[in-house]
């Protein structure tokens, strides 16, 4: 070590003079000088070389060792002496080795330093280079973790070494570029040296070979093309024995990944036969869903069979990843599936059709083919993109996991089977329970109606009674959607119609297919309903026939198998005996309220007998007093000419006298019996007459104006005219007595069907007031009047001359809207009701 002391600026004197790279080191190893040739090498300024550890600028394999030895230097400890190699890297990304030679060196205040002068080594030869980089490289093959990583490496340490690299694969007819670049044009040679297992150098154009073709072997079988200025015979061992690296580096990397890929298989298939054996076995779209996931699908479809034929092919049941259109494509491998065992691959073919069918979503697709006892029950594929291709290993996993599908299909037929067994059972509980509880027919035929459609899963049940008289079938109920429709349904029992070959032959009759049967069915069903397929059944009881029971599938063409035809024969057997014991039930019932009406009527009779008497000895007792006023009245007026008060209370005992007249005469309408002598009227005529007659009577202040609209067609109909004028005029009082500021009262006459005949429905209707809800009940009851001057006799009246004509009254009214009078009279009945 030199015993001068130096300073900085000395130092830094020292250091400039030299053309090569010098720097000073402190002891704590940082650069305290550096010259420009330093600072040059670097491609730094010299501010950023300066302060900085001079392990900085040194490669990160050689880190240590320098610091180690640094640490020797400064403590003294004896050194080889000789000039020391190591690579430095400048920021641009270059790297050089230098050798350095180590000048102990003292500074002011007795600090060490070292004097570090570097000479570059000259450029190595080219053929060392280019080794040493495929060296390199091949020890990066090591950590390559898969294929494509094994193959990323290789071509990135070729064109670092100043190749231009490619690599093919052979598929057994053409190469493949594995980076879909263009293929050389003389890839004979390529599969030449695969052929052979040697080298084979192309670049017959050129006086020195411009490229080679160098086997690699692996798992599959690829060839490297490299070409470049270096590329000749002589080095042909150094770029083979580069290949066999690169082929056992894929083996290897192939070898692991089938290891993990294994190792993953079973962890999936186990996770998903975990998955299919929960409590509730999960919906197939749950299933599809996790295929897609394991196989990293777009999409993935199941089709299943009916099991109805061989040559059925199966249908799609579900998805997950299809969209709209692109169903289509699910059918290329549907037959291709169909013929193999195990999981089969997309062909070049199949592969466009795919990618056509699907606009371009999927190119590539494996299926596999589920059976269950050696029969074929579905069909299970997953589709992916061109770009992805499915392989061997692929198709074997989808085949594995189909046979779990196949279970999991299975146990939601079972669970599904076991769920049906019991809701069958239920609905029969309740059906039992029901029919027990109802004894009215029509109840139990809406019940039974809407039951056999949830029992049987079918789209609507009809039922028809048989009328022993007429000889036909009738329409008695229906499930709950076309009930109003199929009441008007008759159909004769010598027609060849389905429902009476059922009634007739007593036994089931089955129509899978409505559209190609020659069987005759009731046009209204097919034409409004659009059944498909259609199944009857005879209802009977101790060997009579009580109706035909008609269901229907509007879905499409459908089977009804024996056991479904067993439990419906079941069912109709329960639903003929509850219909005969309510029919029991009805004819006792009405023979109880036959008898119970004839007894109200005679007691009815009796107090209008009685009532009667009474009031004609009331009539007869109040009128001869009635007539001696009238008369004392008339002649008071006429002596005395009265006026002022006198006048007043004169016409007050007239009006009194007159009301208590009219109460006399309504009395007597009410307890009058009579009975209606029925003649075809003119009902206009009738209707106008009554009309007129009380817009006479009750002038109100202001003008009442009647519009009478008669349907056409109703000119003569079945009454007694007067009484029926008596009615009509009692509610049309009330109506222009509802109005005394005036307004509009209109009658419509028309046909309708009530109590399940034709009749004739007259509607009065005013603009009155209105009714009250809690008096509306009570207007028909005798002596009931809201008038001031009203006996409480007019609407019992009618209530009972409609009565006597078989006919009804009605009444609907609301505060503020008016009130609606409705009279019902049958348009056929015997001429004299006597």
């Amino acid at each position: 070590m030199s015993a001068k002391a130096y300073s900085e600026q000395e130092l830094r004197t020292l250091v400039d003079a030299f053309t090569q790279p010098v720097l000073v080191v402190d002891g704590g190893g940082i650069v305290s000088v550096a010259n420009a040739g330093y600072a040059r090498l670097l491609g730094l300024p010299v501010e950023q070389v300066e302060g900085r550890s001079f392990l900085d600028f040194v490669q990160p394999e050689d880190r240590s060792r320098m610091a180690d030895r640094f640490q020797r230097v400064a403590t003294g400890a004896p050194l080889d002496g000789r000039p020391q190699l190591y690579k430095i890297f400048s920021v641009q990304g270059a790297t050089g080795e230098l050798y350095v030679q180590a000048n102990p060196l003292r500074l002011e205040g007795g600090r060490f330093a070292l004097l570090l002068s570097c000479m570059v080594r000259a450029e190595r030869p080219r053929e060392l280079v280019v080794a040493e980089r495929l060296v390199d490289t091949s020890a990066g093959l090591v950590s390559a973790r898969s294929e494509e990583g094994v193959r990323r490496v290789a071509l990135a340490g070729l064109e670092d070494a100043g190749f231009r690299a490619r690599l093919l694969r052979w598929e057994g007819t053409r190469w493949l570029a594995r980076d879909g670049v263009s293929l050389p044009a003389d890839t004979h040679l390529a599969l030449e040296a695969l052929s052979d297992g040697r080298p084979v150098f192309g670049g017959a154009d050129q006086a020195q070979p411009t490229h080679a073709y160098l086997p690699v072997g692996g798992p599959q079988s690829e060839v490297l093309w490299v070409a470049g200025p270096w590329v000749a015979p002589r080095h042909g061992s150094v770029l083979t024995l580069f290949a066999k690296v690169v082929g056992a580096a894929l083996a290897d990397a192939h070898l692991q990944a089938d290891g993990a890929r294994s190792r993953w298989e079973v962890e999936a298939v186990a996770e998903m036969a975990r998955f299919v054996a929960q409590p509730v076995p999960p919906p197939p779209e749950t299933f599809l869903a996790r295929v897609a996931e394991l196989l990293q699908a777009r999409a993935v479809a199941l089709h299943v069979t009916s099991g109805q034929g061989q040559g059925e092919v199966p249908r799609l049941a579900a998805h997950v990843g299809l969209e709209e259109g692109s169903d289509r494509a699910t059918g290329v491998l549907l037959a291709a599936s169909l013929r193999e065992d195990g999981g089969v691959l997309s062909s070049e073919s199949q592969g466009r059709a795919l990618e056509a069918l699907s606009q371009g979503r999927f190119g590539s697709g494996t299926a596999a083919r589920l059976t269950r006892g050696g029969e074929c029950v579905g069909v299970v594929q997953a589709l992916r993109a061109k770009e992805r291709p499915f392989d061997e290993r692929d198709a074997r996993l989808l085949a594995t996991l189909a046979e779990l599908l196949v279970t999991l299909l299975e146990q939601r037929r079972l669970r599904a089977e076991s769920a049906r067994q019991l809701t069958e059972t239920r609905l029969l509980l309740d059906l039992a329970r029901t029919t027990s509880g109802v004894l009215e027919t029509a109840s139990i035929l809406d019940v039974a109606s809407d039951f056999l459609v949830h029992l049987l899963d079918v789209s609507n049940c009809f039922i028809l009674l048989y009328d022993e008289q007429a000889k036909v079938l009738r329409g008695a109920a229906a499930s709950a959607a076309h009930r109003d429709l199929f009441r008007t349904v008759v159909v004769p029992l010598d027609s060849d119609d389905l429902a009476a070959r059922v009634a007739l032959e007593r036994k089931p009759i089955a129509v899978e297919d409505l559209t190609s049967a020659s069987t005759s069915v009731s046009a209204v069903l097919i034409d409004r309903l659009g059944e498909k397929a259609l199944l009857g059944l005879p209802l009977t009881s101790r060997e009579e026939l009580i109706g035909v029971v008609l269901v229907d599938d509007v879905r499409g063409p459908r089977p009804f198998g024996p056991e479904l035809i067993d439990l419906a024969e079941a069912t109709c057997g329960q639903l003929a005996l509850s219909i005969a014991n309510a029919r029991l039930y009805e004819s006792l019932w009405a023979s109880y309220a036959e008898l119970a009406a004839t007894r109200a009527e005679m007691v009815k009779r009796e107090r209008f007998a009685a009532l009667g008497e009474l009031s004609a000895i009331v009539a007869h007792e109040v009128r001869n007093p009635l007539g001696v006023i009238f008369n004392a009245v008339a002649t008071l007026r006429r002596i005395m000419k009265p006026g002022g008060d006198t006048a007043m209370l004169l016409d007050i005992v007239a009006e009194e006298s007159d009301r208590l007249n009219r109460m006399v005469s309504d009395l007597l309408d009410f307890t009058r019996p009579r009975n209606p002598v029925l003649q075809p009227e003119d009902l206009l005529r009738v209707l106008q007459d009554a009309f007129d007659a009380a817009r006479a009577q009750a002038a109100t202040e202001r003008p009442v104006h009647v519009s009478v609209e008669v349907e056409p067609g109703l000119t003569a109909v079945p009454m007694d005219r007067r009484q029926i004028r008596q009615a009509l005029f009692n509610v049309a009082v009330n109506a222009i007595q509802a109005m005394p500021q005036g307004g509009e009262v209109r009658v419509r006459a028309r046909r309708d069907t009530h109590g399940g005949r034709e009749q004739l429905r007259i509607d009065v209707v005013d603009g009155g007031p209105g009714i009250p809800a809690e008096l509306l009940h009570r207007v028909f009851e005798p002596f009931f009047t809201t008038k001031a001057q009203g006996t409480g006799l007019g609407l019992a009246v009618v209530k009972r001359i409609l009565e006597e004509h078989r006919g009804e009254i009605a009444v609907e009214s609301a505060p503020g809207r008016g009130t609606t009078f409705t009279f019902w009279l049958p348009l056929t009945q015997p001429q004299s009701l006597s």
